[in-house]
């Protein structure tokens, strides 16, 4: 069995789960809730960053989800399926969001001189990048690090390097080309890299 709060493990107890749901037994969907509402809503906060957005996005999604179960496919497991649902209904809010001038990322990217070369030459950090990410303080900087993005960016690192999608899905997901995909994802890199370089370069 899974822990009391923590997702369902075994294949053997999703499929009793999912069976359940489409019996329509409360006692099922309160446990799909209790198992699986912290991580939803941890993926909706940093996907929308504000916390009463991201708790609608978390109740709408389960809503979704109870009322498609019987589009649940059973090859795939409860968490993934889960974790499309609510990423599609994080990226509804954000399309439905008052559109507001987005500020260019162009600020936050590498200067390059004439000949190609670095204006501000590249400095190693202080630790490997693995590493540092162990230690809280270091996560959270980065969390705040990619909220400083212009959002177009931003959603997109987010789905890619921290949500796990593939350039297809997320390219389906936001209505782009898998090449749109690249470039944004590449530019959101490197301006992430800005932001952080600061606190984690190598003394000198």
């Amino acid at each position: 069995m899974s822990p009391a709060g923590g997702p369902v493990g075994e294949p053997e107890e999703e499929t009793a789960l999912i069976s359940a749901l489409r019996a329509g037994e409360d006692a099922a969907f309160e446990k799909l809730v209790r198992c699986y509402s912290a991580r939803l809503l941890a993926v909706a906060r940093r996907m929308l960053q504000d916390e009463d957005d991201a708790r609608d996005a978390v109740q709408e999604a389960f809503l979704s989800a109870f009322r498609g179960i019987d589009s649940f496919r059973a090859d795939s497991r409860v968490s993934t399926w889960l974790h499309r649902i609510v990423v599609n209904t994080c990226l509804m809010k954000l399309r439905s969001r008052r559109r507001r001038p987005e500020t260019s990322i162009e600020d936050l990217l590498p200067r390059y001189l004439e000949d190609g070369h670095h204006a501000d030459a590249p400095v190693e950090w202080s630790e490997a990048p693995e590493s540092a990410l162990e230690r809280e303080e270091v996560r959270t900087l980065v969390h705040t690090s990619i909220g400083q993005l212009p959002e177009t960016y931003r959603t997109v690192l987010l789905l890619r390097d921290i949500e796990e999608l593939d350039t297809e899905e997320t390219a389906r997901m936001l209505g782009v080309s898998a090449n749109a995909i690249k470039i944004r994802l590449h530019r959101a890199r490197q301006a992430l890299r800005g932001l952080l370089d600061p606190h984690m370069r190598e003394a000198r």
